[in-house]
């Protein structure tokens, strides 16, 4: 179904949607709005929580060009960096000018309050889901020469070898911290957890042999495998997932009910109204899908999904709830 803008948006705005739309290879079907429109009436700012480069940075440039042409305003990347995201998370829940938008990671709209009650915002409260735009499994990856042939192998000698093992992760509460300690209790593993700033620092860290295992992004990863550097043991995937079509699921080398997905999604201040945010939901849902825009994500690592505020609310709603849940049982705090 073609998406229909609020009936708020333009004449001007209409004829530079259709423009951005048709660019796009969509075929909109948008009733005429009234010349009185109000919304958007300024440039639009997208907030991303990591610097430049990082894969919310880059997923939040790729959106930003069409979703400029096709709200007739410009769109424009800022960084607002730390805490995990959270920081510009807080920014975005607490605007008020009716034109800031948030690309975030799941962790920042799930489990920040659960991790650390002092996280300043409420992610089921004070943000409005607008659209999950792609998801990805992460990989278990070890070094290139640990031991065991095959990834049944590595996990049996995995789990011999117990704490003598240490595994990385981006830092307290991430996805990957969670998605290895829930994978410990589901494969008999005992690593020890050692965080680092960030995925750069995890590879470099693997290659120097500090560290023996991490949960990678699957692009990440399946560049340090390609380049011989690094072994790809499974994807935390319940089968195997378009995005690391190559690796095989964790269950296939024997880790039973284990499913953890990374996610990223476009999300407003609660403040937003629900008909803005329904519409401005079914416009990104649009531009994602289109197939250049679906094959750009797909070469970041994303599967691109594209939702309603609804269905991103429901996955918001489930993974706090699996997320949290392993945070409770692992009695995981921030230090």
């Amino acid at each position: 179904m073609v998406a229909r803008l609020p009936a708020c948006f333009s004449r001007r705005h209409l004829a530079q949607t259709l423009v951005g739309a048709l660019a796009l290879g969509l075929t909109p079907s948008w009733a005429k709005p009234p010349a009185n429109a109000s919304w958007p009436s300024q440039t639009v700012r997208l907030v991303v929580g990591f610097p430049a480069g990082s894969s919310p940075d880059l997923t939040a440039r790729a959106l930003s060009e069409p979703l400029s042409k096709a709200l007739g305003q410009n769109v424009i990347v800022e960084n607002k960096v730390g805490a995990g995201g959270n920081i510009a998370a807080d920014f975005v829940a607490k605007s008020t000018d009716g034109h800031t938008l948030g690309l975030m990671i799941n962790g920042n709209m799930t489990i920040a309050r659960i991790l650390n009650p002092k996280v300043p915002y409420d992610p089921l409260k004070d943000l409005a889901p607008i659209s999950l735009i792609g998801k990805a499994p992460l990989v278990l990856t070890v070094p290139a020469d640990a031991p065991g042939q095959t990834a049944a192998e590595w996990l049996s000698q995995a789990q011999k070898a117990g704490k003598q093992l240490s595994y990385a992760s981006p830092g307290v509460g991430t996805v990957a911290h969670l998605g290895m300690e829930l994978l410990k209790t589901k494969a008999g593993i005992a690593p020890v957890h050692v965080p680092y700033p960030g995925n750069p620092q995890i590879i470099t860290a693997m290659l120097g042999g500090q560290v023996q295992l991490a949960l990678l992004p699957p692009a990440l990863s399946a560049a340090q495998v390609r380049g011989g550097k690094l072994r790809a043991i499974g994807a935390s995937s319940t089968g195997r997932s378009p995005v690391a079509a190559e690796v095989p699921s964790l269950s296939e080398i024997g880790v039973k009910d284990y499913q953890l997905e990374i996610w990223n999604a476009v999300a407003a201040p609660a403040s937003m109204p629900a008909a803005v945010a329904t519409q401005l939901s079914a416009v990104v849902s649009e531009i994602v899908r289109a197939p250049e825009m679906r094959t750009r994500l797909f070469q970041q690592g994303w599967q691109v999904v594209g939702s309603s505020p609804e269905g991103l609310r429901n996955r918001i709603q489930s993974d706090t709830k699996a997320l949290g849940d392993i945070i409770r049982s692992q009695k995981i705090e921030l230090n």
